[in-house]
């Protein structure tokens, strides 16, 4: 899909402030709230403008441990993949799944409440998902920049 200048507006005043009004948002992009409202459905409908979501802080509801665990997979069975994949969606705590080509195979971001609560995690879920050849494990000390906008 072809966006214009208007179109990148919009996602840019949209980036900053989610939670901005049609009405404030056509102000500020120079639209009628009609054409604005017109456009924002276009890009909700090419699939450009997929969601407004809540971001949550994790931290705030008592999940303070939070690890990156890099998974290499025994991929001798066929569905080594799928099954593992699978399993993890199971996981509540694992908030973050992505799969890669190269040495790792899947990384899954985990949050929990404290080490204790990692600990018994890691032996009851972690360590019974299937295919597990090898696993690091990276604890985060710091979010140095964690930014999904894009320059528009």
């Amino acid at each position: 899909m072809q966006i214009d200048a208007t179109d990148r507006r919009l996602l840019r005043y949209l980036q900053a402030d989610p939670d901005l009004p049609t009405a404030d948002l056509a102000d500020k992009a120079g639209l009628t709230q009609a054409t604005c409202w017109r456009r924002l459905e276009k890009l909700r409908a090419e699939g450009v403008l997929r969601a407004t979501r809540a971001v949550i802080d994790w931290a705030a509801l008592g999940y303070t441990v939070e690890v990156s665990l890099r998974f290499t997979l025994d991929k001798t069975a066929p569905r080594a993949f799928d099954e593992f994949l699978d399993a993890a969606r199971d996981v509540p705590e694992v908030t973050e799944i992505q799969t890669f080509l190269g040495r790792v195979d899947v990384r899954l971001n985990i949050i929990a409440r404290d080490m204790a609560h990692y600990q018994q995690l890691y032996r009851d879920q972690i360590l019974q998902l299937p295919h597990i050849a090898d696993i690091e494990a990276l604890m985060l000390v710091s979010n140095i920049k964690l930014d999904e906008a894009l320059p528009l």
